[in-house]
């Protein structure tokens, strides 16, 4: 069952990170130039954060 939390988390981080992304250019008021970059670096730190929450919650540490 984990593979299936992580798996719709990964979606989930996907779309949260790309309107992460939009909110934070918006608020700049012009695109990052190297916006994969940027958007890389945003899902790395949710993700490491959300699979270690998930992971604790599911007892596999």
């Amino acid at each position: 069952m984990e593979i299936v939390y992580y798996t719709l988390t990964g979606i989930a981080l996907y779309f949260v990170s790309d309107w992460l992304l939009e909110r934070i250019e918006q608020a700049r008021g012009k695109r990052f130039e190297n916006r994969s970059v940027i958007f890389f670096a945003i899902i790395l730190v949710l993700a490491l954060v959300s699979f270690q929450i998930i992971g604790r919650l599911a007892g596999s540490n």
